[in-house]
């Protein structure tokens, strides 16, 4: 990790840089195969797969056998401890229930919201190196609280044509619809689209390369809806002297194991802790079964030197980070002046990976600094809200003149019209 000592402000836009992608020749590919999957549907799907993923299908369905045959293949304590997280991240997004509020604006002009489900919602779980079970419980358990009628999941097969079983475990628990053998971009054009075995969804969610990145982005433009843009994973540590060493490093390799393209980002105001970090990087990363993974995210990030609390917490407004742990001794009060970021971890022993699989809040997080924008995927993500009035005889009377001034003043003489219509009907 490259090490900073005290930068001045004109150096933060360089510290919160992201690693630079480019993605000219990728949006070429990825559009190709999207235009193909839009026009042969499924035997477009089964060629890709046979490319891509080296498994040639016979049908892209999981059958309910599949289902059953992957509750044997999965232990009796992962299945315990898929249960318990489900159950947490039940309760925390059930929490977010919308209650409805009828609003009089206006005696007689009453406004009031309701929250209606996304009919049809598609998830995408990647598989490769670290098939992501724990993703299907963050996106379909909002989905099924949330009432979506058609919970679509889609994922690559090895190749032998079968998925991981802990996926379809998870599946199951979380309420899953209909799953389908398919990855990449293949996957999101096949939900985007429709083809004959993959039904077409209103809304699409879930994390994968940059190629269903870059597919989720073209999609969006006019076919159908995406949870949010995204980058590669990141966290931001904020820590001073009090921080275990320890966990800092193991938080910071954590999160730089999820891919080559990841980012990890330390702040400290501790030139001892910064010096105690960077060594226990270096022992934990020895000890990573994915260690090259990790090792070429870390020369994406860095350790940066600063002279204050505030701002080490101002730094990390200006990053916008996916995660941020504050493991400091005063976390409570730099956790209120957290404006920018995905999800916080409080405290010596919130370590991100708790909130990735089992505290309760969804790991589906804004990256890239997206974070200044967007929120992480919660209840609402799966939710519209459609809004409603009722207008009485008063209710006209009351507004009806300034929505006649309103309409002249724009030049739209048919909306003056339809109210004076019912201004006239009640003065006769």
């Amino acid at each position: 990790m490259l090490i900073i000592r005290y930068p001045k402000r004109e150096q933060w836009a360089e510290i919160t840089a992201r690693p630079h992608l480019d993605h000219s020749q990728l949006q070429q590919t990825v559009s190709g195969v999207l235009s193909d999957v839009r026009q042969r549907g499924d035997a477009a799907v089964m060629d890709y797969e046979e490319r891509f993923d080296h498994v040639r299908l016979q049908s892209l369905a999981v059958t309910e056998a599949e289902m059953d045959e992957a509750e044997t293949l999965v232990s009796d304590e992962l299945k315990e401890a898929i249960r318990l997280a489900h159950h947490n991240i039940y309760a925390f997004h059930e929490a977010q229930r919308f209650s409805e509020v009828r609003v009089e604006t206006q005696p007689g002009v009453a406004c009031w919201q309701k929250s209606v489900p996304i009919e049809k919602v598609g998830l995408y779980i990647p598989g490769g190196t670290a098939p992501l079970f724990s993703t299907v419980l963050m996106l379909a358990t909002p989905a099924k609280i949330a009432g979506c009628r058609d919970i679509v999941l889609c994922t690559p097969p090895n190749r032998e044509g079968k998925v991981n079983p802990a996926i379809l475990v998870a599946a199951r628990t979380a309420g899953v619809s209909a799953i389908y053998k398919a990855g990449g971009v293949q996957a999101i054009g096949a939900m985007a689209y429709g083809t004959e075995s993959v039904p077409k969804v209103f809304k699409i969610f879930g994390p994968g390369n940059q190629y269903v990145m870059a597919a989720k982005q073209q999609v969006s433009l006019g076919d159908v809806a995406i949870d949010m843009p995204a980058g590669p994973s990141e966290v931001c540590v904020l820590a001073d002297e009090t921080a275990n060493a320890a966990f800092v490093a193991a938080d910071l390799l954590s999160q730089a194991e999820h891919g080559i393209d990841s980012q990890v980002l330390l702040i400290t105001t501790s030139e001892q802790l910064l010096t105690a970090v960077q060594a226990e990087v270096e022992r934990q990363l020895l000890l990573l079964p994915r260690k090259d993974i990790a090792e070429k995210a870390l020369e994406n990030s860095r350790s940066v030197l600063v002279g204050s609390p505030d701002e080490m917490m101002a730094l990390s407004n200006a990053y916008a980070p996916e995660h941020l742990i504050i493991q400091t001794s005063d976390y409570e009060a730099l956790a209120a002046k957290v404006v920018n970021a995905g999800s916080v971890f409080l405290g010596p022993y919130a370590c991100e990976s708790a909130g990735d699989y089992a505290s309760g809040t969804n790991h589906t997080l804004p990256t890239h600094g997206y974070a200044t924008a967007y929120s992480g995927v919660n209840l609402d993500s799966y939710c519209r809200k459609v809004t409603f009035q009722h207008l009485t005889e008063e209710g006209v009377r009351r507004i009806g003149p300034a929505v006649e001034l309103m309409a002249t003043a724009e030049q739209l003489d048919a909306h003056k019209n339809a109210m004076t219509l019912r201004l006239k009907s009640l003065a006769s």
